[in-house]
């Protein structure tokens, strides 16, 4: 059946609201054991000594409840193309098991492509809602969407694997602009444990299809995520990995890579939670047997002055393809401190 909504049914200043998804603690366990093992996320008794002090939900796992939620409330009913990135995402409000999360879609703009007359560009403002209509998160970013009427895709650009997802760029900012960080909340005295400049290589995975598949079932079930025959009609041309796994598998790699380094040395690190993040990129896509290279590379430190003993660690995250090419990127922040007693 074909889409019924298409560029022109986005009109900038349109808003709806969708879900009604309760997050249960098993939903959230089984989602940070495989992509983001914190202790304030698995386990209820440990997570009363963190930073957060009771369990909450992986933001990754939030973002990926996101996209379920809009791909079930209009996304799937939408001639969508993917999306080239996330402007800026930033985690407000903790979700805890027992909640109820919707979202939000207001549209802030729409501009048909100059380059590709079969579609057009749609920027929105997602923010999911818990039960007390408080925002737990915000992010805003561009969708392509196919306009209405528009000429199929030529075979060969539908199948061309080297294409960009999208050529909307955001600025990249500097450490200090990153979101839900104010300057007055930062103080400029130096610590000695991470040096800028120093970049970590933090493994590499292999996305398979049945890897592809189950991640896209649960969380973005558009077709070029979960039907490869779809996928291969679609401006993917194969079946391509969901920008949100591309993400979700950084994050666990990043854990792995950090659980190894407190195995390693003295003083260990606790890490917090992190406020939220910008200009992440999914630059192409990721097909079936691509093996993407993970790496993070600190690019500012500061001690928090809101949180005293705790500091803030800026990164610039790249995953690159076995070909070389770099395929997503993004700008991070995330408290932590030196373990206490370490």
């Amino acid at each position: 059946m074909p889409p019924r909504l298409h560029f022109e049914d986005f009109a900038p200043g349109s808003t709806r609201i969708d879900g009604g998804v309760t997050v249960t603690k098993d939903d959230i366990v089984a989602f940070a054991r495989r992509f983001d093992p914190q202790p304030f996320h698995i386990d209820e008794e440990a997570a009363k000594r963190t930073f957060v002090g009771r369990m909450i939900a992986s933001g990754w796992h939030t973002c990926a409840l996101t996209m379920r939620i809009i791909a079930d409330g209009f996304i799937l009913d939408t001639a969508s193309m993917g999306a080239p990135g996330i402007e800026d995402l930033k985690w407000l409000q903790p979700v805890h098991p027992g909640d109820a999360l919707r979202v939000r879609a207001t549209v802030l703009d729409a501009r048909p492509s100059q380059s590709r007359p079969d579609r057009g560009l749609v920027r929105f403002r997602f923010e999911a809602l818990n039960q007390a209509n408080e925002i737990a998160m915000v992010q805003t970013n561009w969708i392509m969407i196919g306009r209405r009427d528009a000429s199929p895709l030529p075979e060969a650009e539908a199948s061309t694997r080297s294409q960009p997802l999208g050529q909307v760029k955001a600025a990249s900012p500097s450490a200090s602009s990153l979101p839900h960080v104010r300057e007055e909340d930062v103080i400029s005295s130096p610590f000695d444990d991470l040096v800028p400049g120093a970049t970590s290589q933090l493994g590499a995975h292999r996305f398979t299809a049945s890897d592809i598949v189950v991640f896209a079932q649960r969380f973005d079930p558009q077709p070029f995520h979960v039907d490869p025959e779809a996928a291969r009609h679609s401006s993917f041309g194969g079946l391509a990995a969901s920008g949100w796994h591309t993400a979700a598998v950084w994050m666990r790699l990043m854990i792995a890579h950090r659980e190894h380094a407190v195995q390693a040395r003295k003083p260990t690190i606790e890490l917090g939670p992190s406020p939220g993040f910008t200009d992440l990129r999914w630059l192409k896509p990721v097909y079936v047997d691509d093996t993407i290279a993970y790496s993070s590379t600190l690019t500012d430190k500061r001690p928090s002055a809101s949180r005293p003993g705790w500091n803030l660690a800026y990164h610039r995250n790249v995953g690159v393809n076995q070909t070389g090419d770099e395929v997503f990127r993004f700008q991070s922040c995330v408290f932590w401190r030196e373990r206490v007693g370490s």
